[in-house]
């Protein structure tokens, strides 16, 4: 079962993984966990739901089926702690707020 809570963040700025970066500025939100077709919580940090193969495991298990977009939770994962993932986020923030300036220096003099 899920808990309802809608304050996901505290302005969208809390990581959900120690690693990751903060939304904020990004213009990407917050998404809520989810509960995807196997009955598995995805993107509630805890890892841990009854009915996750990693909690019935046995012989009989494909690994396949823990694999595909159900599985991918998309601002909750730990896959946004990568250099690369991190990168797109804060281009996503450059892009919103311009170039960073000095108020009283032109960084950009003669980089042309």
């Amino acid at each position: 079962m899920i808990k309802k809570n809608n304050d996901l963040t505290i302005n969208e700025t809390m990581p959900h993984q120690i690693s990751a970066p903060s939304w904020k500025g990004s213009g990407i939100k917050m998404k809520p966990p989810f509960v995807n077709e196997q009955g598995v919580v995805i993107g509630d940090s805890n890892y841990n739901s009854a009915q996750s193969p990693l909690n019935n495991w046995s012989d009989e298990i494909d690994p396949e089926v823990m694999t595909g977009d159900e599985w991918i939770h998309p601002t909750n994962d730990i896959g946004w702690n990568t250099p690369e993932n991190r990168q797109l986020v804060e281009e996503k923030k450059m892009g919103q707020n311009g170039l960073f300036m000095h108020p009283d220096k032109d960084v950009g003099y003669e980089q042309d």
